[in-house]
């Protein structure tokens, strides 16, 4: 069934259908579910440990977290060095000892800032640009296709541009050249394993509702006992998507979702998201995504583009941007309006 279409299956979706078919591995008539999460790395050895801590797979944020404030310190840092894999990647562990443990698993980055980091497959990582301790505003970016570990400082290609960190790092320079002295952190969250290339898995939804789940549970270690931070989630991609999918259930205190790039965000408007935040999307003039059907056929698809007029977000500026992955280049009105939208201004 079509999701409430608002256009009538026309030459460029017949294509679209077309290609599908002829897609190696593609089930139009599977039902879209969310991919079964990796359990992380050493959880057995975590589970058998004296101390008994909670377990990764059941255990919501806020037990997590009463467990390790229930924990003398010293306790609490034997059992982070003891599981490091486990500690560095389970939210509602404490921050420092999240940083401590993922810097024990990579010596070679002991100068950053992980929340998130498994080495396995292609990889998670979560990093924190600027000072979470003090933040007052965080922004959230969600990567898409091709992202992986071994591309999260090079980006997939060897294209700069497309590096999650990088990106990153170019939104907090630019939230603290608008707003000096702002407290304000930026992470480029690569917490679920996206597709690779623009077929097969990238038509469909499953990624994006793993995704979407773990995105949930970050987001709520990120405010747990933290009241005044806002947070804004940006989805680049097939990112949007995993953002689209998360919204109904994201934190009240994500106060803005931005859609860049977006081939949908798995809802035929703003207001099927669920979500009290404002949400903002903008696409470059040549962004090959503005060629992507607006609809959902069979499961494949992702509805509506959030740039269309019709979705009703709000538009984000991006007329001088170029490319699929020119949204976090300086100078852009993308960077900037991104920059205003993350420290609580209107970007419009």
């Amino acid at each position: 069934m079509l999701s409430r279409p608002r256009r009538l299956l026309g030459t460029a979706a017949s294509a679209f259908v077309a290609v599908l078919v002829g897609v190696p591995g593609v089930v139009l008539f599977r039902a879209t579910e969310a991919t079964p999460a990796v359990p992380l790395a050493g959880v057995e050895q975590w589970m058998t440990d004296a101390l008994r801590p909670p377990d990764p797979a059941t255990a919501t944020v806020e037990q997590v977290a009463a467990f390790f404030a229930a924990l003398p310190p010293p306790d609490a840092t034997a059992l982070t060095t003891r599981h490091p894999r486990v500690a560095g990647n389970l939210d509602g562990v404490p921050t420092a000892l999240r940083y401590a443990a993922n810097r024990a698993q990579r010596p070679d980055w002991a100068d950053r800032t992980f929340l998130a980091l498994d080495t396995r497959g292609d990889g998670r990582a979560a990093e924190v640009i600027g000072d979470l301790a003090t933040a007052e505003r965080v922004a959230v970016l969600v990567p898409g296709v091709d992202d992986t570990l071994a591309g999260f400082d090079s980006g997939h290609g060897g294209v700069l541009r497309r590096a999650p960190s990088w990106q990153a790092r170019r939104l907090h320079t630019e939230m603290l050249r608008v707003e000096p002295g702002a407290k304000v952190a930026v992470i480029a969250w690569l917490g679920y394993d996206p597709p690779e290339g623009v077929r097969r898995d990238a038509f469909r939804e499953d990624r994006a509702a793993a995704g979407a789940i773990a995105l949930e549970r970050f987001v709520d270690g990120l405010v747990l006992d933290r009241p005044g931070l806002a947070v804004t989630v940006i989805g680049h991609s097939y990112g949007s998507i995993v953002a689209g999918l998360a919204a109904s259930r994201l934190s009240p205190q994500v106060t803005d979702i931005v859609a860049i790039g977006s081939p949908g965000m798995g809802v035929d408007d703003r207001e099927d998201l669920g979500s009290p935040a404002t949400v903002w999307a903008g696409s470059a003039p040549n962004d090959w995504t503005r060629r992507v059907p607006g609809l959902r056929l069979f499961g494949i698809g992702h509805a509506t583009l959030p740039f269309d007029p019709g979705f009703g977000a709000l538009p984000l500026p991006c007329e001088d941007v170029d490319g699929h992955d020119g949204y976090f280049l300086p100078g852009t009105s993308s960077l900037l309006a991104m920059a205003r939208i993350g420290l609580g201004d209107d970007a419009r």
